[in-house]
């Protein structure tokens, strides 16, 4: 099968009992609701996605990953190789989707067509001075309280049955490239951080992130950009002292660099904030990594045992 090229992650779903109590949560995260209403509740961040979060009601759990498609062609490509329709995308911006299911049964939405959403306003950038450069002179230094401002969704992670089964599946539809590949013994692959084959573009260390699980498949978490250090640090005063679940942070990971900060909603899904992460293009070719710079940290507490 000849694969298509994904741009990026879209959306993710979730079922939950309460909308309300959802939409509490994810105000305190930095999420924007743009529609609430009986049947769903549907958030976005600052960036252009019109929609990344979005929440039905009926019993907790996750529902669906949603794949960006380069184009409507793209979209088209793959429905014909797989033998399914695509149909209008009922969600802000429009589009179409094609619905299938990994070999875990998880639903992958891959959608295209969707009209960008005008950016909402951001906290300015802010020179930061350090003893390599002094770029911020004769001013203060001042950042407003509040929740995180969520730029956009930038990875989710997957538990899987079968991580090798579970690669090809998602390479051979979508054209990921691994970043780095989870080895316990040089015949023993047990995950890998796949990118987004983007040419000679610049791309995330990780799109999608699939972990051969004890647990056995589901879903692991969700990862939502912010502005920078600064507002993951206030996101995080704001969600401690709204009495929200802290899971891991604040902290640097190994592998995809990133700053991190892991919550629970209310229903025990794990939302990550994250800032400063590795940026590669499809030139920079693939690693092999140790469980311990999976689970290690540059600097920062150690995981939890629910992250294991």
């Amino acid at each position: 099968m000849n694969p298509i090229k994904i741009e990026d992650v879209a959306h993710v779903r979730f079922q939950a009992p309460d909308l309300a109590e959802m939409r509490n949560f994810l105000e305190d995260f930095g999420l924007v609701i743009i529609e609430a209403g009986s049947h769903r509740l549907v958030a976005r961040g600052d960036g252009p996605a019109p929609a990344v979060h979005i929440t039905e009601p009926g019993d907790p759990g996750f529902v669906a990953l949603g794949l960006r498609a380069s184009s409507l062609e793209d979209l088209e490509a793959l429905a014909s190789r797989e033998g399914v329709a695509t149909e209008l995308l009922d969600l802000p911006g429009g589009g179409r989707r094609l619905l299938l299911a990994d070999p875990d049964g998880h639903a992958v939405e891959v959608v295209a067509g969707q009209a960008p959403a005008d950016p909402l306003p951001a906290p300015g950038a802010q020179p930061w001075n350090s003893v390599h450069g002094r770029e911020r002179l004769r001013q203060p230094k001042r950042v407003t309280g509040g929740p995180s401002h969520v730029v956009r969704l930038g990875h989710v992670v997957l538990n899987v049955s079968d991580f090798r089964t579970s690669e090809r599946w998602y390479k051979d539809r979508f054209g990921f490239i691994t970043s780095d590949e989870i080895r316990l013994a040089p015949e023993i692959a047990l995950g890998a951080f796949l990118r987004c084959d983007r040419g000679n573009t610049p791309t995330d260390h990780h799109t999608l992130f699939l972990a051969q699980s004890p647990k056995g498949p589901g879903f692991n978490h969700a990862a939502f950009e912010v502005a920078d250090l600064d507002d993951l640090m206030l996101g995080h005063q704001r969600l401690k002292e709204a009495g929200r679940h802290a899971e891991w942070g604040v902290g640097r990971h190994i592998l995809g660099s990133q700053v991190f900060d892991y919550w629970r909603d209310p229903w025990g899904h794990t939302l990550e904030h994250w800032t400063d992460g590795d940026l590669f293009t499809a030139a920079d070719g693939s690693n092999v990594a140790t469980l311990q710079d999976l689970m290690g940290v540059q600097w920062g507490p150690s995981a939890p045992p629910t992250m294991a």
